[in-house]
């Protein structure tokens, strides 16, 4: 398949923009430093508690906070601006880190502690995700955008890889060595950014009340193949979030240790960061819809195989396809909903779409949780993905605009100054 019309094979056009590196650069340091604390909490409260419903609790005390914070968020993205918010939400990070080595350090074994931390960096990424998706179309002109949320994937998933791999190495030292780590990262990110020039939102004339809080949401259910994609992305991965599953997993069924952790971590990461190195120099252009309901259908197979094996190599596979999988609606979904979405309402559009991502993420975690207490871990990871395959195949039937889906939609971007010919 070849790239869009004006859009360049090579990636240099990209580096020509210091913002958008500088901003790739940052998110990528910030990120990674994130999954290795992800990595370090999940195996510190397991080793702790020895429950699994505690792993579920982990992603509901980031989910609660998010979902409650991000919807405001997306307004405040579209009154202000975006790169700031984004850096004061790392350095809310930055915060996040320093506790959790304090807690680490005075010898407790409280959990709850733990979560109160977890909520505090859960109100971070409300802020930062709407901001974040935001804030990358402001960066790069028009003709460069499918490029760059591929390019922008991308190392996000490599720091999927990265950061739980290097997170669990680190473990082996004790988890204040993550922290303190996951510290002087999060600085790194920080600085970075700092640096980061974008065109400020336009000027709103909007009052700040309910009816404006929640144009994002209505302008979702006026378009029908964003809201199929993003409640695609949200009832699949619900339902077939088995990585929150994974301490227990490892110590359980596998019996690795932090660092066999770290890799069945970092295998979705390596899937997705294939798949979207792949798209960077050939991205989707036609068959976008069939496209994305067969990476959800093979997202679920991924999670059905990977329930079923007691092999630390299979699981890594099965890991790794899911992965690949799941990038493809990924990168499709936040094309789609960029592409359609116009600047003066892309914040509160970001942050409905992140109110998806992140029920489909950590509340997912969360009914992992349940289920694996309820019925045992095979069961709950089984059964997720098959409910995965199903949905794919509901959504086949119930959105045939989206089955039907041959390219994706004609820009709306609103191109800043700088970018104009």
């Amino acid at each position: 398949m070849n790239p869009p019309a004006g859009v360049s094979r090579r990636p240099a056009g990209l580096r020509a923009h210091p913002g958008f590196m500088r901003f790739l650069i940052a998110r990528f340091i910030v990120s990674m430093a994130a999954q290795m604390q992800t990595v370090a909490v999940g195996w510190q409260v397991y080793e702790i508690t020895r429950d699994p419903l505690d792993l579920g609790l982990i992603g509901l005390s980031q989910f609660l906070p998010f979902v409650l914070l991000v919807l405001p968020a997306g307004q405040v993205a579209d009154r202000y601006n975006r790169a700031r918010i984004i850096g004061l939400c790392y350095s809310l990070g930055l915060v996040c880190a320093a506790l959790l080595l304090a807690l680490t350090l005075s010898g407790s074994t409280r959990t709850w502690p733990v979560f109160a931390v977890m909520v505090l960096f859960g109100t971070a990424r409300a802020f930062s995700m709407p901001s974040g998706q935001a804030l990358l179309p402001n960066l790069v002109p028009p003709e460069l955008f499918s490029r760059a949320v591929a390019v922008n994937s991308s190392t996000w998933q490599i720091s999927t890889v990265a950061g739980p791999a290097l997170g669990g190495l680190i473990y082996l030292l004790g988890p204040q060595a993550v922290y303190g780590s996951v510290a002087v990262l999060t600085v790194a990110g920080v600085l970075l950014l700092r640096g980061v020039r974008a065109p400020a939102p336009v000027a709103q004339q909007e009052p700040d009340n309910w009816h404006t809080l929640l144009e994002g949401l209505r302008f979702v259910f006026r378009q029908r193949l964003v809201l199929a994609a993003i409640s695609l992305d949200l009832f699949a991965v619900l339902f077939g979030g088995a990585t929150a599953l994974l301490p227990a997993y490892a110590s359980d069924v596998l019996a690795v240790g932090p660092d066999g952790l770290g890799w069945l971590r970092a295998a979705p990461g390596i899937g997705a960061a294939l798949v979207a190195l792949t798209l960077a120099w050939r991205p989707i252009t036609r068959r976008v819809g069939p496209a994305m309901l067969a990476g959800v259908a093979l997202f679920g197979l991924g999670t059905v195989v990977f329930g079923l094996s007691e092999s630390m190599w299979l699981s890594l596979l099965a890991l790794t396809v899911l992965g690949g999988a799941d990038m493809v609606s990924v990168y499709i979904r936040h094309v789609l909903v960029q592409l359609e979405t116009p600047d003066s309402i892309r914040g509160r559009v970001s942050a409905v779409s992140a109110v998806f991502i992140g029920a489909s993420n950590e509340l997912g975690e969360f009914e992992s949780g349940v289920t694996a207490a309820w019925w045992g871990l095979k069961p709950a990871v089984v059964v997720g993905g098959c409910v995965s395959v199903a949905i794919a195949g509901l959504w086949l039937r119930w959105f045939p605009q989206l089955r039907r889906m041959d390219r994706f939609p004609k820009p709306r971007l609103d191109i800043p100054a700088e970018h104009r010919r």
